[in-house]
């Protein structure tokens, strides 16, 4: 009977052991040395049987853990890596005209590329609309009746979502903008007011 109680104890601190060594290589970013793996299992033949355990009850899962040189890590398994390429689109940054052109569309649509051109002051490169296009944040709008039937732009619901808009007049007037200091209030450009 007491043989019995002390293979169970003994079975409950080898589990315990395992657990810890198995959450600080699970935990540690990179692969952890085995003398690292020491510092809390001091004694090596009861190391080297939780890893090799460890190993054992890994082999058939989704993860393995690697032995790399004398370090350990929880790697994809072979078999399973093919399935977990990721693909993450990286943000860029809008260029100061794209930016510029974007607001003018928010603040003006339905508008033509003439009408952005004449606000901005320079001539609109292809590419600036079509980084627009490609984010979905603008779309052509209705052909205006003028000479030419020039296209319009507007924004799409795209650009609606992405900054939190429940509808485009949520977009923050001149005076907002001036109140959160993205405008100075000194600055009369936009401003309807008189200069004194």
């Amino acid at each position: 009977m007491t043989n019995l109680k002390e293979n169970n104890k003994n079975q409950i601190q080898f589990n315990l052991n395992q657990k810890i060594i198995e959450a600080l290589i699970f935990s540690s970013s990179e692969p952890i040395s085995y003398n690292d793996l020491k510092k809390t299992i001091v004694e090596s033949d009861l190391l080297d049987e939780i890893l090799t355990s460890l190993e054992d009850k890994y082999s058939a899962s989704g993860i393995n853990l690697n032995r790399i040189n004398n370090t350990f890590a929880f790697r994809t398994s072979p078999e399973v890596s093919e399935y977990l390429n990721i693909e993450k689109i990286v943000p860029k940054p809008l260029s100061r005209a794209a930016t510029e052109t974007l607001a003018i569309i928010a603040y003006h649509q339905p508008i033509t590329r003439s009408e952005i051109e004449n606000i901005r002051g320079v001539s609109l490169s292809r590419g600036t609309l079509d980084i627009l296009l490609e984010l979905g944040w603008v779309q052509p709008g209705k052909r205006k009746l003028t000479p030419g039937n020039p296209l319009t732009w507007k924004t799409s619901n795209a650009f609606l979502d992405h900054f939190g808009l429940g509808d485009i007049n949520e977009l923050p007037g001149i005076d907002d903008l001036k109140n959160s200091g993205l405008l100075e209030k000194d600055k009369i450009i936009f401003s309807d007011e008189d200069i004194e």
